[in-house]
């Protein structure tokens, strides 16, 4: 599968809990190395330098990353959040926050691993406490487990991202009503 980190969700914390791909299926970690945690931190726009991470940051991400998943899932749901849940996230947003410095070429960023999942941490209790809400969906395809915020005309986006997922989906889609129209057809 992919490597590639994908920013589609709508909201930081909403990519970051996306990171573990395919929950229902086929699992796909894409945070195997503190070096892909620290470049999904990059990639973000999160901050602009990181400084090398260490296995025991990876676990602490993948813990926070699981209890913002569960916390997303119930507040989606509408259900009480999972109390386990809100202290690991809660403890993570106690910690230090990503602090931009202006340079004389503009605006830079560089943090440490913990300053930045305590900024993820920061950006949930945001989301999961704001008026976004009511716009998280989860994706159409059955196989893909991100939860986005819809903020299309009407709530009546179906995907991730067309890229991702929505492109895939209708492609099968045609592909199947294509057969069945040569069956029919043929038939």
């Amino acid at each position: 599968m992919n490597l590639s980190h994908v920013f589609a969700c709508g909201h930081p914390a909403l990519d970051f809990a996306a990171t573990l791909r395919a929950r229902r299926s086929t699992r796909f970690e894409m945070f195997v190395t503190p070096e892909r945690l620290n470049a999904w931190y990059v990639e973000s726009g999160l901050v602009d330098a990181i400084t090398p991470g260490d296995e025991e940051g990876l676990q602490a991400a993948k813990v926070v990353r699981e209890a913002l998943y569960r916390l997303i899932t119930n507040r989606r749901l509408g259900e009480e959040f999972d109390r386990e849940a809100l202290a690991v996230v809660n403890g993570a947003a106690r910690g230090t926050p990503v602090t931009p410095q202006l340079t004389v070429t503009g605006r830079f960023t560089e943090a440490t691993p913990e300053q930045a999942l305590a900024t993820v941490a920061r950006q949930a209790v945001e989301l999961l406490s704001g008026p976004d809400v009511p716009l998280m969906k989860e994706c159409g395809n059955p196989e893909c487990t991100r939860v986005y915020v819809d903020r299309s005309r009407g709530m009546r986006r179906h995907w991730c991202g067309m890229a991702s997922c929505g492109n895939k989906y209708k492609a099968a889609a045609y592909r199947a009503r294509k057969k069945s129209a040569s069956a029919v057809a043929a038939g």
